[in-house]
């Protein structure tokens, strides 16, 4: 695999994100690569794999956010990246892993990651979740969905998602607040906790300064 074919992966992925949304949107997929160039020559991935499933990881979203969380966007994704990956000059195997790296990366997924490939992308997908970037797109995605900015008056175990109740503070208890223990490689470990502990501090100061103790 070329540099020039990942271009040519990544330029065919960027028109499939022409009306996302802006928390799962091109530039989550970029930060995602950036992280992948980071944390896979330290795992010895086969950096080829990694980042065409990196830049075609989250082309399925749309399917997920237009129904209301109905339909995997990992499952999806691995369906429709197939049509772009069965024709790269790559060897079965590693056509395979790229669609088992996209299939894997979904944190409540039904699929776990197998290969040092998709548990490098699911790391550095889970990563760019958390810390100040996380925060930011935890509060950008209760936006697009018209979230309140915080509901004191409900415990989060019985907010629903994709509702008005679906805040980024319920994000952070829900999800982001458990990411630090499912990252799977020693790299991201790293990066993670250095990450959760900025937003749980985050989080922390959010509630004080909501209820007017700040």
């Amino acid at each position: 695999m070329t540099k020039d074919n990942i271009a040519i992966v990544k330029a065919r992925a960027e028109k499939l994100f022409i009306d996302a949304n802006g928390s799962h949107d091109w530039d989550h997929t970029l930060r995602v690569g950036r992280l992948c160039e980071r944390i896979g020559p330290v795992e010895g991935a086969d950096m080829d794999v990694l980042l065409i499933a990196a830049y075609l990881h989250d082309i399925g979203r749309c399917y997920q956010d237009a129904s209301n969380g109905e339909v995997c966007h990992a499952e999806k994704g691995a369906q429709m990246a197939w049509p772009i990956v069965k024709k790269l000059l790559v060897s079965e195997k590693q056509k395979e892993n790229i669609i088992h790296c996209i299939k894997s990366h979904r944190f409540r997924g039904n699929h776990a990651p197998k290969t040092v490939e998709a548990k490098v992308l699911f790391d550095a997908d889970k990563l760019d979740a958390i810390g100040a970037v996380g925060v930011a797109r935890a509060y950008l995605f209760a936006g697009e969905i018209g979230a309140r900015l915080h509901n004191p008056d409900i415990s989060v175990e019985k907010s629903r998602p994709y509702s008005k109740d679906d805040t980024g503070f319920r994000e952070f208890k829900v999800k982001l607040a458990g990411i630090r223990n499912r990252i799977l490689t020693k790299e991201g470990k790293k990066i993670a906790k250095e990450r959760h502990s900025f937003m749980e501090a985050f989080f922390k100061r959010f509630l004080e300064e909501y209820e007017g103790a700040r």
